[in-house]
């Protein structure tokens, strides 16, 4: 299926492979194939992967399909909080925000459209109405926009840092402090298009923790986020010698992961806090720990 949309205002003046990169949430590499393919095109004018984005600009994204199978439903993905404006769901592990090149799994925004939810018809192709997203393996709060309304004002409110968003993290070792402030700029890893790194070249990137329980062998905290960078939450504690529990991508010990069952990092999104974009009240949604999260945090207790 065909989707044309104006190129968005963050990537106009990129190149059109770093452009179509961002769009659909895939590498640069894997953007140039779909560009030198004919499935990623502007109308009106020839594009090659090096050509500049402009403004005004009409993006036409038509991928050639590479699932024979419909997606699967994530049908164990509760709504806990909904209205003409919004819809919060309690992402589970294993779910991804929306769909991309090569992910055969289930989506929020499929899973959500085949409840019958209504979406906004706004964002980019495959992304309408997200304003932000949770990784495959973080489970927790997500919020999607189902009126044009909702979008324009949600995602001011994320971009100007005004959601307030409270993530649970276990993470490895005894933190030295009970409350602190992580600020380090993060980028994309030259080692791998999937791994991102403190970089001088990165983006601007402050995290605040507080400690809820200390176990010694780990300690749970409760993490917001001032920014949104992809893997902010586990870079961030890798960097300072403290990695998640069950995220050997960032330096987790594999051992205690297998100990206390994890598959996944130990990151759960816990609470979102916005004022509702129609009436403007302060809105606070709240989740629990999956089974999983949960189980571990009984064998940390029990091997006190």
């Amino acid at each position: 299926m065909s989707h044309v949309a104006p190129a968005p205002d963050a990537l106009i003046g990129r190149r059109f492979d770093v452009a179509v990169a961002k769009m659909l949430g895939v590498s640069r590499t894997r953007a140039a194939e779909i560009i030198e393919t004919g499935q990623a095109t502007v109308l009106g004018r020839p594009m090659t992967k090096a050509s500049t984005l402009l403004d005004g600009d009409m993006v036409d994204i038509d991928l050639v399909e590479e699932r024979e199978n419909v997606e699967p439903p994530a049908e164990d993905m509760p709504i806990v909080y909904e209205d003409d404006d919004v819809v919060v769901v309690d992402k589970p592990v294993g779910v991804a925000a929306h769909a991309s090149v090569g992910w055969t799994g289930p989506t929020v925004l499929g899973s959500l459209r085949r409840r019958g939810v209504h979406i906004s018809s706004y964002g980019a192709p495959g992304r309408e109405g997200i304003v932000s997203r949770l990784d495959v393996g973080t489970s927790g709060l997500m919020l999607v926009c189902k009126s044009d309304l909702a979008y324009k004002e949600m995602r001011r409110q994320f971009s100007e840092h005004e959601v307030v968003k409270t993530y649970h993290a276990l993470v490895q070792g005894d933190l030295r402090e009970d409350k602190a402030t992580i600020e380090a700029p993060i980028g994309r890893a030259k080692v791998s298009d999937f791994r991102f790194t403190i970089t001088p070249a990165g983006k601007p990137a402050i995290t605040h923790w507080d400690v809820i329980r200390r176990y010694g062998e780990a300690t749970l905290v409760s993490v917001n986020l001032e920014t949104g960078r992809t893997h902010q939450i586990r870079v961030h504690f890798s960097s300072i010698g403290h990695p998640l529990a069950g995220d050997p991508m960032y330096g987790g010990n594999p051992v205690l992961a297998n100990r206390l069952g994890l598959t996944r990092q130990w990151l759960h999104a816990m609470r979102l806090e916005f004022r509702h974009p129609s009436t403007h009240v302060w809105t606070t949604v709240t989740s629990t720990y999956p089974a999983d999260l949960a189980h571990a945090l009984d064998v940390m207790s029990s091997t006190r």
